[in-house]
């Protein structure tokens, strides 16, 4: 998907209202404090790290976007945020990332990366000992949800206990997940239910 085109129409207040929701969740899950760093993958506009930033040390955003990050940066300008750094990077294509990190999260990306074990894994190696990489995203769905997106080539969402087995071959203990999400989406010709899961490991 051409997420630069989509990047100036992006902060619905839907999306706002998901992203306030996700945050709390996540911050939640994995406890998250003022000691620790965080990378947020896939970032987008930073809708959930903006929910995060000053409870964390700092934050890294990594997307691949830049019509997403220019929409960070004068976010990032406008609120005289201090603790987040910006990097554009893909991941997907082996990018170089030389620092690692206590925390990486991200939500709703994961579906749209074709090789989900191999993300995983680099994920892995991008966490500080004892860290915790965790996952928003959509819980398995019939397609509907992209059926209007003609260029989406991803996943129709996940099962979250084959995710939970490619988290622990990828290295990660204490593996848990649960859904926690539930809304709907209008596609169009109808209004179709979705739900959202997070998952966490700890390195």
């Amino acid at each position: 998907m051409e997420f630069d085109e989509y990047a100036k129409g992006w902060d619905t207040e839907k999306r706002i209202s998901r992203a306030k929701i996700i945050a709390k969740e996540l911050e939640n899950f994995i406890h998250i404090n003022k000691r620790l760093s965080a990378m947020e993958f896939g970032c987008g506009t930073g809708l959930i790290s903006f929910n995060l930033h000053d409870k964390l040390k700092e934050i890294t955003l990594i997307d691949s976007s830049e019509g997403m990050l220019h929409i960070v940066k004068s976010k990032v300008e406008t609120y005289k945020i201090n603790n987040v750094v910006i990097k554009k990077i893909d991941i997907e294509a082996n990018s170089v990332i030389d620092e690692k990190y206590d925390i990486i999260y991200s939500s709703m990306v994961l579906h749209h990366i074709d090789d989900t074990k191999s993300i995983i894994s680099k994920l892995y190696e991008l966490l500080n000992n004892e860290g915790c990489l965790c996952i928003i995203d959509l819980n398995k769905e019939d397609g509907r949800f992209h059926k209007n997106e003609t260029d989406f080539h991803g996943h129709n969402g996940f099962n979250q206990a084959e995710l939970i087995k490619i988290f622990e071959n990828a290295g990660f203990k204490e593996v848990k997940a649960y859904t926690f999400y539930f809304d709907s989406k209008d596609i169009g010709d109808e209004v179709i239910e979705y739900s959202l899961f997070i998952i966490k490991g700890i390195k």
